[in-house]
């Protein structure tokens, strides 16, 4: 039986000027859609938000949306304070995912 996996992260821009969390189901798949800009509009394509610093990984959707929520709710500091304890140099994660 497989499980399946859903992820709540965090992306950035190479200035670290602004940060966007979000949920997924294919972590990989969904950075490549921030940095393709598969969505014009979107924040993340306006700021050039599409480095991944940031992840947890979940088997409850409901428990991936609650940190998401949670994070988002958090001040711009406890953000960056929860990127530091993960990913102090703040490198792009993505090259790590399998």
């Amino acid at each position: 039986m497989e499980f399946k996996t859903y992820h709540t992260y965090i992306v950035t821009n190479k200035n670290h000027t602004v940060l966007y969390t979000g949920v997924t189901s294919d972590l990989r798949k969904r950075i490549l859609e921030h940095r393709y800009k598969m969505y014009p509009h979107s924040f993340t394509a306006r700021y050039n938000a599409d480095q991944l610093v940031y992840y947890e990984a979940f088997f409850d959707i409901g428990e991936a949306i609650a940190r998401e929520k949670q994070i988002k709710a958090g001040s711009r500091q406890k953000k960056n304070d929860l990127i530091n304890s993960f990913n102090p140099e703040w490198r792009d994660l993505f090259e790590d995912l399998d």
